[in-house]
Formats: structure tokens, C-alpha cells, sequence
């Protein structure tokens, strides 16, 4: 089955085509100049910007896959989480195809997408543990197939990716923060000059916090500290990651499972990449990253788990809206080894 996938739950604007051989095309336009100057996403520009967007990069996919809508079978898109405004744009343009054309369609959750990225490029046994960190998600799951998730863990406040773009945005960097900061850490900071605190939770063992770091890196410039705008990036980063890798860790531990897959935006930070990887070897566990192609939001990854399910005949109807908070797994599955 050939599938067309459009994505546009923030401010990207996604298509792709897949088949039985893989993906054929992956099309992203980003809007990273529009929103620089505002230190974030402005919801009504990037509605407005996947707009102008969609048709050119649908129509890029297509010919970089050698394809026309002719050949397409059915056609996948995200329905949320996200900005209503940016899942309305590529959503209805998708149900508009499959319309028109008598096509099947299936709405697909962005958080199911980054989830089974990895299976883009690899094979991954179930069950595997899945620590999904992004500027808007920041989540721990149990995968044990495509459509079985279970929520172990979230954040409580900010996600890592929002946390960096607000420190990114205090110390006068660009955006995305998260790069920005990435960058100058791995130009020679030192994670060990500023000791910001980590966030210790009574309840919820798997979840995470980062709006405390966030007011520590606040105070400290406050405070006038002279200290190297590197060696802040790099100990606010090493916070962030000693944050998200603790949690993960221990989930892996009390589940047995013997893989943990970092997907989403944050998955693409370097320092995270090799903490994560040292750490899980150090216990036992593959840890393995989507390419960096798939770790931002893309539209392959929502064609990968859109095509799944069709082909074990799911389908949605063309009255499917566009839903701002779409959760995805069970928060309260039993599962074995988590903690009350």
C-alpha cells in the first residue's frame, strides 16, 4: 500500500510517501525564520505559514518519490496533539485528497508517530521502553506494539524542548533554544561549572519537572553571576539530561525491558545521545535514536504508523476533527514494576 502523509501539528509543514519498500520521499518545511524573532512559535503565523506550505511540499513529496496522486492508495495525517489551527491546515487538505480521489484516510497521533520512528530505519522488538522528549511533549511509555502504549510517566509543568527554549530565550540565544544551547555546550562548556538542582519527585517515580531549573537559570542571571555563557549552556543541559535519564533508567530497571528508544525533537541533542547511550550500556540496555531526520516532527513517522494500522484495515471518517490534547497510552495500566 502507497501512502501519502502530511503532518502539521506545530510549525512544520510535513508530507511523505511510503510503500512496502520503505520511504519513498520525505518533505519538511520549517519555519524556524518566521518564528526566530519572537523566541517561539506564534500559533496564528504558523497556521498561516502551513497554508502557503502545504500544497508545494505535498507537491515536492510526490515527485521526489516519482509518483503522482495517482498512484496513491491511501493517504495518513495528524489529527493531535498540536496547535488547532496547524492540525486543521494539513488535516483537512488530507481528508480533501481522500475525498476527492475515493482514497482510505486514517488520522494518526503525533505521539504515536514519534514513538515508532524508530522502525523507520530499524527493526525493534517489542516491548520497548520509549522516552518520548520533545518542545511540547515530555513523556515516558511502555511500547509493546503499534497501538499499545502505556504512559508510565510525563512532566509535571514544562517540557525539556519548552525548558530550553526559555533558557535560550533568557540568555539571549536564538531559535530554536534547544540547538542553540546544544551548540555552545559542545564548543567546550563546562557541565560542572554551575550546579543547577535537579528535581526530586515524592510521587510519580517516572515523572519529570523542569520548571525549577528553569527559575534556577532565571535567579542566576539575575544574580549577575560572571560566568561563560558556554559553561551555563553546558550545566543547564547536563540538569536537563541528568533529569531525563534518571527516570528512564529506573523504569527500565523495574520493567526488564532490554531496549529504551529516545524519540522526538530533544532526541536529537548530542550530549543526551551519549549520556543516554554510556549510561544504558553501563546497565545492560540497547538505547537506540531514530535518525536525526526523524527525531523533529516529519511526516514519515506519521505515514510509518498511519500505514500500519491501515493495513490491519483501520480507517477514520472524513468527520475526524482536529484535537489540541490527544493522549495516547493508558496513564493507570497495570504494569508490572511501576511504582504505586
Amino acid at each position: 500500500m502507497r501512502v501519502l502523509a502530511i503532518e502539521s501539528s506545530c510549525d512544520d509543514t510535513a508530507a511523505a510517501v511510503l510503500d512496502a519498500g520503505g520511504v519513498r520521499s520525505s518533505i519538511v518545511a520549517s519555519q524556524d525564520l518566521v518564528h526566530g524573532p519572537y523566541g517561539g512559535v506564534v500559533p496564528e503565523l504558523a497556521s498561516r505559514q502551513h497554508v502557503l506550505a502545504i500544497l508545494p511540499v505535498i507537491e515536492r513529496a510526490l515527485a521526489a518519490a516519482a509518483v503522482t496522486l495517482d498512484d496513491i492508495e491511501a493517504v495518513a495525517a495528524t489529527y493531535g496533539p498540536g496547535l488547532v489551527g496547524s492540525l486543521l491546515v494539513g488535516l483537512q487538505v488530507a481528508k480533501g485528497i481522500a475525498l476527492a480521489r475515493g482514497l482510505p484516510f486514517i488520522g494518526v497521533n503525533h505521539l504515536e508517530g514519534h514513538l515508532l520512528a524508530i522502525l523507520l530505519d530499524r527493526p525493534v522488538p517489542f516491548p520497548y521502553l520509549g522516552l518520548l522528549v520533545s518542545g511540547g511533549h515530555t513523556s515516558l511509555y511502555l511500547v509493546e506494539g503499534v497501538g499499545a502504549y502505556c504512559m508510565l510517566g510525563r512532566t509535571r509543568d514544562d517540557a525539556a524542548g519548552e525548558a530550553f527554549d526559555k533558557a535560550a530565550k533568557m540568555l539571549g540565544l536564538g531559535y530554536p533554544g534547544g540547538a542553540s544551547i546544544d551548540r555552545l555546550a559542545a564548543g567546550g562548556g563546562d557541565p560542572g561549572r554551575v550546579r543547577f538542582p535537579r528535581a526530586s519527585l515524592k510521587r510519580g517515580a517516572y515523572d519529570f519537572s523542569f520548571s525549577g531549573v528553569k527559575t534556577a537559570l532565571r535567579q542566576y542571571l539575575l544574580d549577575g553571576h560572571s560566568v561563560a555563557v558556554a559553561d551555563i549552556c553546558a550545566s543547564f543541559q547536563e540538569a536537563i539530561i541528568d533529569m531525563l535519564v534518571g527516570p528512564t533508567l529506573k523504569a527500565a530497571r523495574a520493567l526488564g525491558v532490554a531496549t529504551v528508544v529516545v524519540s522526538g525533537g530533544v532526541s536529537a541533542n548530542s550530549r543526551l545521545r551519549a549520556r543516554m547511550a554510556e549510561l544504558g550500556a553501563g546497565a545492560g540496555l540497547e538505547v537506540a535514536f531514530p535518525r536525526f531526520a526523524y527525531c523533529t516532527d516529519n511526516a514519515a513517522m506519521i505515514g510509518y504508523a498511519g500505514r500500519a494500522r491501515l493495513l490491519r484495515g483501520e480507517t477514520h471518517d472524513l468527520t475526524l476533527n482536529a484535537e489540541a490534547t490527544l493522549p495516547i497510552g493508558v496513564a493507570d495500566a497495570p504494569v508490572v514494576g511501576r511504582p504505586a
